[in-house]
């Protein structure tokens, strides 16, 4: 049984995904699938998801990656089922916006145990069902990271640092992985027309404003773009032009002037 597993699911970049992959039933990501498995914590959003596409070839998968115990029935899940996983989309993660200073203990918990601990240990988990198919490819995956990862970000600290290590964890695992023909796309966005911003700002009416609003794409740009990256077998992909040019100011101008600019824009 060939698998696609997509962990945030129920919202944003991980229902995009889901609902594109029905899209791109394209052997060079391991399709056609006989099942997409989607995880996250909302039953009711993933079983919704399910009647709008294919309720026979999605599996609902309700876990709190943040939890041990979710990481232990995802492993009995795969234990029993015994599939061929021959892609992993891991889009879950979350971030609050504001001085570290005034966050709580418990989202900051929750920041670096969903995006990076989570992620880690499902990873970990899937991999060994994603050998052994032959072929140029086994099989892919594709992390979301974010172009926060690139520099340090005052007032997203955590979630900035959380990124950077999705950046350095998947171009290693890329190099880790290629002899056993699995490729890692690592993908770099900036700002996402998600829920997200409203989430990190505990605000339901929260946009993005200033410079970062100039910026800001949908996952219905970014998504196509991400499959056909790992498609190609990219290590990265960094999404658009603002994007591309912070990754390059990243590598050239040192980072206390960057910050430094950040303070007198504000």
């Amino acid at each position: 049984m060939n698998i696609a597993v997509i962990t945030g699911a129920s919202s944003g970049m991980g229902k995009e995904f889901c609902s594109r992959l029905f899209k791109e039933e394209d052997a060079r990501l391991g399709a056609p699938y006989d099942e997409i498995w989607v995880i996250a914590r909302s039953e009711g959003k993933l079983r919704e998801l399910a009647r709008s596409l294919d309720e026979k070839r999605i599996r609902v998968v309700p876990l709190d990656l943040t939890r041990s115990e979710s990481i232990s029935a995802l492993k009995a899940l795969l234990e029993e089922q015994k599939p061929s996983v021959r892609l992993l989309c891991n889009c879950a993660g979350m971030g609050k916006n504001g001085a570290f200073s005034e966050q709580s203990v418990e989202d900051t918990h929750t920041a670096i145990s969903l995006n990076c601990e989570a992620l880690s240990a499902v990873t970990q988990t899937i991999l060994p069902y994603m050998t052994g198919h032959g072929g140029k490819r086994s099989a892919a995956i594709i992390n979301i990271a974010s172009s926060a990862g690139f520099l340090p970000q005052p007032n997203f600290a955590v979630y900035a640092a959380s990124k950077s290590y999705v950046i350095s964890f998947s171009r290693a695992l890329a190099e880790e992985l290629r002899d056993k023909k699995i490729t890692v796309t690592c993908i770099c966005p900036g700002p996402v027309d998600t829920d997200f911003i409203k989430v990190s700002k505990s605000d339901p009416n929260a946009t993005f404003t200033g410079f970062k609003a100039k910026f800001v794409t949908t996952t219905e740009k970014l998504i196509p773009a991400s499959i056909k990256a790992a498609k190609k077998g990219k290590t990265m992909l960094v999404y658009g032009m603002g994007q591309k040019m912070l990754h390059l100011t990243s590598k050239l101008v040192p980072t206390r002037l960057v910050l430094f600019f950040e303070r007198k824009m504000k």
